[in-house]
């Protein structure tokens, strides 16, 4: 029987090394070969010394693919690494897509800590009930459908979290957002953004929506927008399930 090569496709999580699920991290020990965006293979080279490391640059997502199939292919086995969870806004999906054209290639994915989680965690506790994650980039998807997902979350009184708030291109995308959002949330409802998560420099600051408008950000920061329960507790952004607390 054929013994198929092995290509693995890995959330690192956040950044930091200690963020990393153990299963990612034994994952990559066990490869010979780590491919990813520049920015990511930096987060991880110096814990993965004796690896060979293969990097593209943004905007080169399906060649970073392909260079890792032929890596798996030549019998090399092959760690892909995306930053927070592979499978979301990550590799995974373009990689099984162009998994049909390797056969003799088995992929597994291994899951990371998304942005959602991690920030909510430096937060507090903003996603405590159901909620809704937007990515606000406009690279795949068009503006109007984007929009319509951000009116259609905020009707329902989902928190939302927001990935790719703004960049250079897109520098008052989120200030579009909070006027959707605004139609059916109130001025005040609490928001928070998470910045540099898992890196130096990580921090957490807390607005209103109506303020939220007017901050900037980049594609550092992960955007939490809380539902109309969504309160401020001891300085942590929460939004309670339900549960009844008895006052004490």
């Amino acid at each position: 029987m054929l013994k198929l090569s092995k290509l693995y496709v890995v959330g690192i999580g956040p950044g930091s090394y200690e963020e990393m699920t153990l299963r990612a991290i034994r994952t990559l020990e066990r490869c010979q070969v780590i491919v990813g965006y520049t920015v990511y293979v930096d987060l991880v080279k110096e814990h993965f010394p004796d690896k060979e490391f293969l990097t593209t640059p943004m905007r080169q997502e399906v060649e970073r693919c392909r260079l890792a199939f032929e890596q798996a292919a030549g019998g090399k086995e092959t760690g892909m690494i995306c930053s927070g969870d592979a499978g979301v806004y990550g590799m995974s999906g373009v990689i099984l897509e162009i998994g049909a054209e390797y056969p003799q290639v088995s992929v597994e994915i291994v899951p990371g800590v998304t942005a959602a989680l991690s920030g909510g965690a430096l937060l507090g506790a903003p996603l405590m009930h159901d909620f809704a994650v937007i990515s606000l980039s406009d690279l795949m998807t068009p503006w109007e459908l984007i929009a319509k997902r951000l009116e259609a979350a905020a009707s329902a009184d989902f928190s939302v979290c927001i990935y790719n708030p703004s960049s250079k291109k897109r520098g008052d995308y989120l200030k579009k957002a909070c006027e959707i959002l605004r139609k059916y949330k109130s001025g005040d409802t609490v928001c928070g953004v998470a910045f540099n998560i898992g890196r130096q420099g990580e921090g957490r600051t807390f607005y209103t929506l109506d303020e939220l408008a007017q901050v900037r950000t980049d594609m550092f920061s992960t955007v939490f927008v809380g539902n109309s329960a969504t309160k401020l507790v001891n300085g942590n952004m929460v939004t309670p399930r339900g549960y009844v607390i008895d006052k004490k």
